[in-house]
């Protein structure tokens, strides 16, 4: 059994789960497909920000306005044509013979040596060794596929040469189709991904290809491994090798060899076409006639290539026309379970708008970040941070699924952490802790980035804690406690170690780590809000998970959260932390995110926390914010905070804020900057935000209590939970 039809098997499994989710009032159910195609994507001209993607979560694939990979440089300072798989990963070779240990450098915030792995100003080995590990292993473009188009004069095309572009994103049926013409003839294409293996599959049309002017590339590129690019360095072919393993009527076998890394691509094609090598890592397809219908698998796993009869299976199995149903059927399933949100009778102007975003959000969200691994915040598009994922974004890129009656596709990821848990265990073990330290920065191996900041992190740490209460609130049943309580306990035991007594005020402290507000230093620091009311959240579920076990209270924790220290303040108004006295004269303290608003919204109140001067901090970050300097997720959590405290006005305003970084593009996209042409970790979290404000969280009363009360937003949900 592959992992993607374990995948499948457990959709399966939760399908009927999702008709027991929260809706209200026995309403007409939504129009589901009706408001999917409202939202169908289209593609006039060639744009870099407009490109489109198809997936699974596992496996991704983007293009241009052909539908296909055809103008890759087009698009590099876009949103670039990737090809990616969880599993596409490669290191340069540590020819110096590199150690982890190079990286560490000691610290003292608690009374004792504490090593963390960081970047090194001062040049030298340490400084080679922490870019080495914060560089290796980087994610793999694993293969350009598109058009060669040559024009009538024998010139290759330019994307100046194509007229009557007409794409569009079918989100109900999980396909792209596109069509242009070149001079006088039309070029159609429709590209999938196949829901249940890490399979692009696609159809051209065109009487090009008789005239010879037009074939299908596949070009294969060495990896660059820089922080935030396209991930493909076209010069220099001598560094890796495609070679052709087989090649029969309608199948060829590709592999990839790049320094220790292999991967294999097999093609397959309907009909006669000819398949061959143009260069070191070029390969064309041309059909024998008007029509080429072909599709490319990529896979870690060396094939079977003696196996004669089940390929001429797979051959006959894999059609366009039977993976063309497939699709369709998986992504209509997946619409028509879980949750969803119709705005189509609110008379706010700014109604229709949040509707695309939520819609485009599912989609992306599905494909980009449902995956084995928890994702990286560009997910399988491009890379940033070398394509390493983020353990602190975590939360705002999963946790929606599970809002929205889907919690199936945010188990798919958790089950890495067990994978991790010794090296958590280690890093907690040489910083003089108990327990496990989740690392902020890191890889499918779990190895931990060296970091200037993700290093000193420590808010990624009751994430897995608040997952798995979600996970056990879609399904209580023990057999879900017994599966993750270990991790629970291991992550619930860090924290509690790692909180300092101060006996002169008989309370416990938080210092040593750099907020999610990452203006602030390690070395200053005390009492961050956000954390502060993590810990106290967190420790409150894990103390939960032991009773909901048949265990005792753990004392140590409970004294731990009756005296935890509550949230600084100063003016009726809280502070960014308790050492951060000039929060509000200082614009370090007024830039980057919010994070004090994380604590009441993103989790519930607590002891820790009093209303009316959140109430307070919110109305002066509304008008005084830096919002320049804000994060595409800093506007959900805004919204929740402000749901939570009654004020549903200002949390529709700051999904809605017209700001550069809650850009939401043509293809839903969330916008940041040049760099960060996509950020998923906003898409998720309004995803989150909408979940809250509709179905409400543990406690709260009536219908959609994070939307006004005027009669301009008359929004219809189903099928979504309520926040904790």
């Amino acid at each position: 059994m592959n992992k993607h039809t374990h995948h499948i098997i457990i959709v399966g499994a939760i399908v009927l789960m999702g008709t027991a989710c929260r809706s209200v009032n026995n309403r007409t159910p939504i129009d589901r497909e009706a408001l999917v195609n409202r939202h169908t994507v289209k593609v006039q001209a060639f744009d870099s920000l407009a490109s489109l993607s198809v997936g699974n979560g596992e496996f991704a694939f983007t293009v241009d306005a052909t539908g296909l990979q055809t103008f890759p440089a087009l698009y590099e300072q876009g949103v670039p044509l990737g090809t990616q798989a969880q599993w596409g990963w490669h290191s340069f070779p540590n020819v110096e013979g590199y150690k982890p240990e190079e990286t560490w450098k000691n610290y003292n915030y608690h009374g004792h040596e504490e090593p963390y792995a960081v970047q090194f100003n001062e040049k030298g080995r340490q400084q080679a060794a922490a870019n080495y590990f914060r560089e290796n292993p980087h994610r793999l473009h694993l293969g350009m596929i598109g058009l060669d188009i040559t024009l009538p004069n024998g010139l290759k095309a330019l994307p100046s040469d194509l007229s009557d572009i007409n794409q569009q994103l079918d989100l109900w049926n999980g396909r792209i189709e596109s069509s242009f013409r070149v001079g006088e003839n039309t070029v159609a294409v429709q590209t999938m991904c196949m829901p249940d293996e890490d399979r692009l599959s696609a159809k051209v049309t065109s009487a090009l290809f008789h005239m010879d002017q037009l074939t299908v590339k596949l070009q294969f590129p060495y990896p660059t491994g820089k922080h935030a690019d396209h991930a493909c360095d076209w010069t220099k072919p001598e560094r890796h090798q495609t070679s052709l393993l087989s090649l029969e009527p309608g199948m060829a076998w590709l592999k990839r060899q790049l320094d220790a890394e292999t991967y294999y691509i097999c093609v397959t094609w309907e009909g006669e076409a000819l398949f061959v090598q143009k260069g070191a890592h070029d390969f064309r397809l041309l059909p024998q006639g008007d029509e080429l219908a072909f599709s490319c698998r990529f896979q870690a796993e060396q094939p079977d290539l003696t196996a004669k009869k089940e390929t001429a299976t797979y051959k006959a199995a894999t059609t366009f026309d039977t993976d063309k149903a497939l699709v369709a059927d998986w992504w209509q399933s997946f619409w028509k379970r879980g949750g969803a949100v119709d705005f189509s009778a609110c008379t706010d102007e700014r109604a229709p708008e949040l509707e695309r975003r939520v819609v485009l959000s599912q989609y992306l969200m599905a494909i980009q970040c449902a995956g084995t691994y928890p994702p990286q915040e560009t997910g399988l598009t491009y890379n940033s941070w070398y394509g390493k994922f983020h353990l602190e974004m975590h939360w705002w890129h999963g946790v929606h699924f599970a809002l929205w009656g889907r919690p199936d596709l945010l188990e798919r990821s958790l089950g890495w952490y067990q994978t991790a848990l010794p090296k958590a265990k280690a890093i907690a073990q040489r910083q003089g802790w108990q327990g496990a330290r989740w690392m902020k920065m890191t890889d499918p191996s779990a190895t931990e980035a060296p970091s200037k900041v993700g290093s000193f992190l420590i808010w990624q740490q009751p994430h897995f804690i608040y997952m798995a209460e979600l996970m056990y609130r879609a399904n209580p049943d023990t057999a879900v406690l017994n599966r993750y309580k270990d991790l629970v306990f291991e992550t619930a035991t860090f924290m509690a170690d790692y909180v300092d007594y101060e006996e002169i005020e008989d309370r416990y402290v938080l210092k040593g780590a750099i907020p999610a507000q990452e203006t602030l230093k390690a070395s200053e620091t005390v009492n961050p809000p956000f954390e502060l009311s993590y810990w106290h959240y967190a420790l409150s579920v894990a103390q939960a998970w032991r009773q909901r076990l048949g265990m005792p209270k753990n004392l140590e924790w409970e004294i731990i959260l009756d005296k935890l220290s509550p949230l600084a303040h100063e003016n009726g108004l809280y502070l960014a932390a308790e050492t951060a006295t000039d929060t509000y004269l200082d614009t370090r303290f007024t830039s980057d995110h919010m994070a004090v608003l994380g604590a009441v919204g993103i989790l519930p109140s607590s002891r820790l926390v009093r209303t009316d001067i959140m109430t307070n901090t919110l109305n002066w970050i509304w008008d005084n914010w830096n919002w320049g300097k804000t994060w595409g997720w800093d506007y959900p959590m805004t919204a929740m905070n402000a749901a939570r405290l009654g004020h549903p006005d200002k949390a529709v305003g700051a999904l809605l804020m017209d700001k550069r970084t809650n850009t939401y593009l043509v293809n839903g996209h969330n916008y940041q900057d040049g760099r960060l042409r996509l950020y998923l970790p906003g898409n998720g979290g309004l995803l989150t935000a909408v979940a809250m404000m509709c179905a409400g969280w543990d406690g709260s009363e009536g219908d959609a209590p994070g939307f006004p009360k005027d009669g301009t937003w008359n929004v219809k949900w189903e099928g979504l939970q309520p926040m904790p």
